[in-house]
């Protein structure tokens, strides 16, 4: 699940990290007055910010023409120009593909004096099976990036999770950022405060970029995260309960909302060939023999191994939804789950849903011949694969 920027600093702020001050507002009035207080405060700039889970939002451009989803303001009626600009307006960047995303909410928040920026991230090592922090000088980059072009500029750090991150470990990172003395301290007690965030909210991932010396009002500097990002497990939210309200579904796919409640593992992509497969392994490999063959797939679709007849159902009614498929390919292996019982589903989906576009089916495994026969008595017009390079290669001819 993720969540928006002012979302992950709250989270971050419980945990004792530096963050500017700032208010979503989901309002022209609630910008203005959430700028009128950073002001009356003392600040001499603030910012505005577009919250959708994408990044790029800064140079990202609205499908209004205005450009920018990020802006520094020096007045209150600077922010309400802005905020009346991009709010209920849909923003373009390079991660939300061309159809953009509707500008629902704005963090209006107190714009730090930047003096450097910097890049850290504590994320999930699956070669080590450990957490580990990364981080670089080179802030405010793709981490991608400097990860081609400069990889020595990255620094990585193991944790042991048993331990947790040790203080020394912080102050290693800390300076390695090449941070002045009179720093080390503060943004190792930083550090130690991200890496709880991580470890306590079961993040996948908390990425602060960037994060930066600012100058202070007194002139002195200070560590802040000025932005941030996180992603949390699915399987650890039972036990977040407060975290599970911050969700906003009107950032996420509608179908994979409706999968969700089914248990069912679905992601929409761009093809026109919709897959319904046992296992993600196997979903993949099906995805690529399509992908061979010459044909492109509609989604990702894992009912998982003990999927029952409903649960197909629903994953067929879930699949016909995009108007963009054109043709199914049905690819089970019955290991834990049984061919008759997808046999079944596939069947009643058909009926329910008048299918009428092309549909092949291949099983193999648990009561093969059982699902076999279901299929061939049932009077629906589908094709069987041998093979799944039989199937693929059917599936992308029908269509």
């Amino acid at each position: 699940m993720n969540i928006h920027e002012y979302q992950a600093k709250e989270l971050l702020a419980r945990h004792g990290v530096n963050v500017p001050s700032g208010q979503p507002c989901k309002s022209i009035e609630e910008a203005e007055q959430a700028a009128r207080t950073l002001f009356d405060a003392g600040q001499t700039m603030v910012v505005i910010k577009s919250q959708i889970h994408a990044g790029g939002r800064g140079k990202g451009t609205f499908k209004s023409g205005f450009k920018g989803g990020v802006h520094l303001c020096k007045s209150v009626e600077d922010v309400v120009e802005k905020a009346k600009a991009m709010l209920g307006q849909v923003l373009v960047t390079k991660q939300t593909g061309p159809e953009g995303r509707e500008v629902k909410t704005l963090l209006v928040a107190s714009a730090e004096k930047i003096v450097k920026e910097l890049y850290l991230a504590v994320l999930l090592d699956r070669n080590s099976s450990r957490p580990i922090v990364m981080a670089s000088t080179e802030g405010g980059m793709d981490i991608e990036e400097v990860a081609e072009k400069t990889p020595e500029k990255i620094v990585k750090e193991t944790v042991d999770p048993s331990m947790g991150l040790l203080p020394y470990q912080a102050r290693k990172i800390a300076a390695a950022l090449e941070l002045p003395s009179e720093l080390i301290g503060q943004a190792a007690k930083l550090l130690m405060g991200v890496y709880q965030t991580f470890w306590k909210c079961d993040a996948s991932m908390v990425e602060i970029n960037p994060l930066c010396i600012v100058e202070n009002v007194d002139g002195t500097h200070g560590i802040a995260a000025v932005d941030a990002k996180i992603s949390l497990d699915d399987n650890a939210l039972y036990r977040h309960k407060d975290i599970v309200e911050m969700r906003d579904l009107g950032e996420e796919a509608p179908l994979e909302i409706e999968a969700g409640k089914y248990d069912l593992n679905y992601i929409k992509l761009d093809g026109n060939i919709a897959c319904l497969v046992n296992g993600a392994g196997l979903a993949m490999a099906t995805m690529d023999i399509i992908k061979h063959f010459g044909g492109d797939p509609a989604n990702f679709l894992d009912v998982g191994g003990g999927a029952t007849r409903e649960q197909v159902t629903a994953a067929f009614r879930i699949i016909l939804s995009d108007p963009n498929v054109k043709g199914i390919l049905v690819n089970i292996f019955g290991g834990i789950m049984q061919c008759d019982v997808i046999a079944e589903g596939v069947v009643a989906a058909a009926k329910e849903t008048n299918l009428s576009i092309p549909l092949v089916v291949r099983l193999e495994g648990n009561n093969v011949e059982i699902g076999k026969k279901i299929l061939n008595e049932s009077g629906l017009q589908l094709i069987s694969g041998d093979t799944m390079a039989d199937a693929a290669q059917k599936i992308v001819a029908a269509v």
